[in-house]
């Protein structure tokens, strides 16, 4: 009887550690272009700004994914990196400030389809706010998550309602175009961007890169039409080893090919991304009034921000989706 007891313990155990490492590894796919993005950013700073921002870079790429840990266990997170703009009317006539949105649609119309720009101006004020109050933690915190925000707006596929698929059977094309391609063809892109700029209107300029992104979503599903109707439907898919996982994926010919196919967009829409957030880091910066950010190098994170990445962290690993699920976790 102990015998079995404990075998049939060993087993259960076995099969908890085995789904612990399939989630984890399932989800921590699509943090790869997020972190690659704020680490890059950080090459396009300024004299004034590059010695903090190197001295942080692992801070700043790390917690590039902290956005998307949160949508599993803040209520309200995910709409922060999305927006649905056909729900909202034609893209010209969509007010370019929160308030003004809040007044024609309703928060909750907004809390349901999205509210990405908005969200990615809200940052910047926080991140200004935190430079001119010199807090290493505050200035750390926002500019790895606005960062977050950012490279979610120049992706095509946060920005409409067919996020992931037109039908049923498309669904995966999210995940496959943020996380598939550039896993497998980013040690090929240029990730050397030239400097950040000044934004004159941080506001103006967020919905541009929102607007863009969507300008893309064309091009993303007549490519994948143009797949469905010329590529091998027993070649679309593979299965590869990931740790102890076997993971359906599509395969690397389709992937190369359908990136082929767009001439690329991956790498533009990641080079853009880059360069975008460094230039909000610069922006909240100057309009900071330009701190010296030496004055901080004698500072270290404080143990209650400490405290705070340890809660989310622990939080992440054991919770569920509050609100859209997270569209990479699955391609089928």
């Amino acid at each position: 009887m102990k015998k079995n007891y404990i075998k049939n313990l060993s087993i259960l155990l076995l099969i908890t550690c085995l789904v612990l490492v399939n989630y984890s590894s399932l989800y921590s796919w699509g943090f790869y272009a997020h972190r690659k993005i704020n680490r890059m950013a950080v090459f396009t700073l300024p004299s004034g700004m590059i010695g903090f921002f190197k001295k942080n870079i692992e801070y700043i790429t790390e917690h590039a994914i902290d956005p998307d840990r949160r949508t599993q266990v803040v209520e309200g997170e995910a709409p922060k990196h999305y927006m649905d703009l056909e729900l909202y009317g034609p893209i010209d006539s969509i007010p370019l400030y929160w308030r003004d949105a809040v007044s024609k649609y309703t928060e909750d119309t907004l809390l349901k389809h999205g509210m990405l720009p908005y969200n990615i101006y809200t940052m910047y004020f926080r991140l200004k706010e935190a430079f001119k109050e010199e807090d290493l933690d505050r200035i750390l915190f926002n500019a790895a998550n606005i960062g977050h925000y950012i490279a979610d707006a120049c992706t095509p596929l946060h920005n409409t309602k067919f996020y992931n698929g037109r039908t049923p059977d498309e669904k995966g094309i999210h995940g496959f175009w943020e996380t598939r391609l550039p896993e497998l063809s980013a040690e090929k892109y240029n990730f050397f961007v030239g400097r950040a700029v000044y934004i004159d209107k941080p506001a103006k300029y967020a919905w541009q890169l929102v607007k863009e992104s969507h300008a893309a979503i064309d091009t993303i599903y007549a490519v994948l039409d143009f797949m469905k109707d010329s590529f091998p439907a027993d070649k679309v898919f593979t299965f590869e080893q990931r740790g102890n996982v076997t993971v359906k994926q599509y395969s690397e010919e389709y992937s190369r090919l359908f990136e082929q196919k767009m001439n690329n967009m991956v790498e533009r829409q990641m080079r853009k991304a880059i360069r975008a957030v460094g230039s909000f880091w610069l922006t909240a910066w100057v309009d900071a009034g330009q701190p010296d950010l030496k004055r901080l190098d004698n500072k270290e994170i404080s143990d209650a921000h400490k405290k705070e990445l340890k809660e989310l962290d622990d939080m992440w690993r054991t919770g569920k989706p509050k609100g859209r699920a997270n569209p990479e976790e699955s391609i089928q």
